[in-house]
């Protein structure tokens, strides 16, 4: 590389949360720090996360909370930066943040204070952001980088550059390459919290239910969720297929209980004895929404008065509403998915540093590594636990 090289203490690859946490740590040490990003814009995926709200973290953070091929690996990273470490942070900012469902915390107003007050750490601590800058080499000796925007060399390289989640947020291979290039291994990438698309049939079947949302426990042989799902035209999406989809095989089966705080069995049989003139439909309607109940039962069934419900008829209904068994086609892929699945191996890597233990002074952070999250700010507290950790020491 030439003469002409701009020279750093610390080069960030990826201008995302976890590239600007570490960037911001490692400049209030004093070290001399640039951060490269092919976007037009810093921190692009936090200003759309949350539907424009950023759930930017949880008031309940564990290990259970994220998926990897070395579930221990995540846990040095989140003691040494805890949830309460960030909230600190946003409350002095003055941010307003509200909690929702299962502990998770939204921005009152917009995305865009988490990112503004991100940027102004790195003002503070003297970072340079160089945008809309494409990494062309990485010389393995010296670090030393090739870009549309000129060259740099230093003596700390740091990967922050995201997965494959979000393609028109500018996400990018390019993590996984430099990987491949300093010869780490890498477990294979998928998508991960990601709508899932329907069977043909069941598809034609169920897409006029599109709009419709449903509290359920969702669930397979290994795992399950309770929150809401949503009917779209493709397929299913919300909260509760999202979490399951991580855990998802392909031509795996899904159980879904569209009723999880009731026992419908009980019910139906209790209603026949008090009121068995009552029809099916209507005591359906009561509990899920008109559309549903006229969609999974045909009008013969649900126009039945409760009393000539035999007992076995009944126990058909509550599986059908209870133990609905459904295979999905596919998930809806990286395009609409929030995390991309698999990654640098962890075992290459030091937990509590984020080093390479083959490379000295190569790191690497955020969702590039092998490890992630669940729905609900699980995935920004990793990117900011594990860009601090390396900020300690690039």
């Amino acid at each position: 590389m030439s003469d002409k090289s701009k020279k750093t203490d610390v080069l960030v690859i990826g201008a995302s949360a976890s590239g600007l946490m570490c960037a911001i740590e490692a400049g209030k040490r004093g070290r001399k720090v640039v951060v490269l990003d092919h976007a037009n814009k810093a921190g692009k995926k936090i200003l759309m996360s949350g539907g424009g709200r950023c759930n930017f973290t949880n008031i309940d953070v564990d290990a259970s909370n994220f998926i990897s091929h070395n579930p221990h690996f995540c846990k040095s990273a989140l003691s040494r930066y805890t949830q309460w470490d960030f909230i600190a942070l946003v409350n002095e900012y003055h941010i307003p943040y509200h909690e929702r469902d299962l502990g998770k915390l939204f921005c009152d107003d917009s995305a865009k204070d988490i990112l503004d007050m991100l940027l102004d750490e790195c003002k503070k601590a003297k970072v340079k952001i160089v945008l809309n800058c494409d990494i062309k080499k990485i010389d393995n000796e010296s670090f030393a980088v090739r870009t549309s925007a000129g060259n740099y060399q230093a003596t700390s390289l740091v990967i922050a550059s995201g997965g494959l989640s979000i393609p028109k947020m500018c996400a990018s291979p390019l993590g996984y390459k430099v990987a491949e290039q300093f010869d780490l291994k890498l477990w294979p990438t998928s998508a991960g919290l990601v709508p899932f698309t329907l069977q043909p049939h069941d598809r034609e079947k169920f897409e006029t239910l599109s709009g419709i949302s449903v509290e359920s426990l969702v669930s397979n042989e290994r795992i399950q969720f309770k929150e809401n799902i949503l009917f779209t035209h493709r397929g299913l999406s919300g909260p509760a297929i999202l979490q399951i989809s991580s855990y998802w095989k392909p031509g795996e089966a899904i159980t879904i209980n569209l009723l999880p705080e009731l026992d419908v069995m009980e019910l139906l049989t209790s209603r026949r004895e008090n009121k068995p003139q009552l029809k099916l439909k209507t005591v359906l309607i009561e509990i899920l929404p008109r559309r549903l109940v006229t969609v999974f039962f045909d009008r013969d069934t649900i126009d039945q008065p409760l009393q000539n419900l035999s007992k076995d008829k009944i126990n058909d209904i509550a599986q059908q509403l209870q133990h609905w068994k459904l295979k999905p086609n596919a998930t809806e892929g990286y395009r609409t998915a929030e995390v991309t699945l698999g990654g640098v191996d962890c075992d290459e890597l030091s937990s509590k540093t984020m080093e390479s233990k083959k490379v000295t002074g190569l790191y690497f952070i955020g969702e590039v590594i092998d490890v992630t999250g669940w729905l609900g700010g699980y995935n920004f507290q990793w990117a900011w636990s594990s860009g601090w950790c390396a900020g300690q020491v690039v």
